[in-house]
């Protein structure tokens, strides 16, 4: 299957863009964490507070799922541009709304119940979101580029997370701390309704991705408007076993990311005493070092396969994190901003190698429904209650070290699905034909792939991935 490379570079653009403003809330969220507790429940000591914020925020994930198995089988069906662009809506909606609420001293227990509920909407948008979206670039990648042009979708994420973050810094230092407790933490949100009409126009645009539409075997209408039958058993009961596989690489890897980017603003505040500006401006530059080098690791996975790099991401998560929380408690700022780029460093491994191994797992067919289930599976139960977790361990031992168990624990997950999962770098997808890097366009214009000069634009890979079977 040929790829038009003007066709694929709009597609990895829309899809990355999209996914950084839907996530752009969860840096938003997380990073206004402190100022939450207080607006929405102002009776509460900080402790009490941070719990029940974060306990709204891991909501969100526990619909997730929900929104999984409702818009995965869908993507499958009707395909995965509408699907994108209706989650895209729903979270830009929900989003907005936050910055509406009245505070809980306008309106009492009605306020954090609103909260709540744009919350759910939130996760439920969130559960079609990233799966169709790795789904989506994949389909579109070549088969020697998807690493790297996969990462683009973690680097969107990122992006988001940054540009909340920035937002909420520069507000901060702008406004004050009154300020923001008074009206300025609403603004943040209150810019998501334009960012996500800015997304939703990019993915209208787009083109359904070749591979669904090239797929005989898939479950969208025929040509009498009839469904193929069995959706719901081959997408769960054939891909079990993958999808464990999936909820496990999900596991470790959403643990390190709602570690650093979701809970470290709040442990450095609120845990070892840094001001709020000194914890967001030092979690801001671990996220600006991981989108200086999440692209690396994506062309990395492609020279020399995911599963080493997400063996060396698992490893790191092992033997890495105690010292770097170590460092955190060193009381040096030198010293705390070392130990969140040993945690950045880890989680990038992840960033850069696991967007392009998830839809390999699933064959075409089923691919968004059963990436987009085991994926929010996973964040539901692994990823959201990270900082919940966290937080509450922190809270019941007075051990400062404890959160470093949790990423410990998932490394060890993540050796075990490293191990049993099969390489696909260089390979076709499941199901699909295989997708060569695309011929360079008439005038000469350059392909925007990382290439090797073989004097023709295409990319030849100088390492042995090149040498795997295409039909394995």
């Amino acid at each position: 299957m040929a790829t038009e490379h003007r066709a694929t570079r709009k597609a990895v653009t829309a899809a990355a863009i999209g996914n950084a403003t839907e996530w752009y809330d969860f840096g938003v969220y997380s990073y206004l964490a402190v100022t939450i507790g207080l607006v929405f429940y102002p009776s509460q000591s900080q402790g009490v507070q941070l719990i029940a914020t974060f306990t709204t925020f891991a909501a969100a994930f526990l619909v997730r799922p929900l929104g999984g198995m409702f818009f995965g089988p869908l993507g499958d069906r009707i395909g995965r541009k509408h699907v994108l662009a209706f989650t895209m809506l729903l979270m830009a909606a929900s989003t907005f709304c936050i910055g509406l609420i009245p505070s809980a001293a306008s309106i009492g227990i009605a306020a954090p119940i609103l909260l709540l509920v744009a919350r759910m909407l939130q996760g439920f948008s969130t559960g079609g979101e990233y799966g169709g979206a790795t789904t989506f670039i994949a389909e579109y990648a070549p088969d020697r580029r998807r690493g790297f042009l996969a990462s683009w979708l973690e680097f969107g994420t990122v992006s988001g997370y940054v540009g909340g973050a920035a937002l909420v810094t520069a507000m901060t230092l702008l406004v004050g701390s009154d300020a923001m407790l008074a009206w300025g933490w609403r603004i943040p949100f209150l810019l998501a309704l334009p960012l996500g009409a800015v997304g939703l126009y990019l993915r209208i645009k787009l083109d359904e991705t070749p591979v669904f539409n090239e797929n005989t075997q898939g479950f969208a209408k025929d040509s009498e408007g009839h469904h193929r039958k069995g959706q719901l058993r081959e997408t769960v009961v054939g891909q079990w076993r993958n999808m464990l596989l999936c909820v496990g690489l999900v596991l470790v890897f959403n643990v390190n990311n709602y570690m650093v980017t979701a809970y470290m603003p709040t442990y450095l505040e609120a845990v070892l005493g840094y001001s709020p500006t000194m914890a967001l401006v030092l979690t801001l530059g671990a996220m600006v070092l991981m989108l200086a080098a999440v692209t690396g690791f994506g062309t990395l996975s492609d020279r020399v396969g995911r599963r080493p790099v997400l063996l060396s991401g698992s490893l790191f998560s092992i033997v890495l994190t105690l010292p770097a929380f170590w460092l955190l408690q060193s009381g040096n700022t030198v010293g705390v901003a070392l130990g969140i780029m040993v945690l950045a460093v880890t989680l990038v491994h992840f960033s850069g190698g696991a967007p392009a191994a998830l839809p390999a797992f699933f064959p075409t067919s089923v691919r968004y429904g059963a990436l987009a289930i085991s994926f929010n599976i996973s964040v539901a139960l692994f990823g959201g209650t990270t900082p919940l977790l966290a937080e509450t361990l922190v809270q019941s031992t007075g051990n400062a070290y404890s959160p470093a168990w949790l990423v410990m624990g998932a490394g060890v997950v993540g050796l075990f699905v490293v191990w049993r999962m099969k390489e696909s770098a260089g390979r076709p997808l499941p199901g699909a034909p295989a997708i060569p890097v695309p011929e360079p366009a008439p005038g000469g214009t350059r392909l925007p792939y990382p290439r090797t000069g073989d004097g023709d634009g295409r990319f030849v890979p100088p390492s042995n991935v090149r040498r795997l079977p295409s039909d394995s």
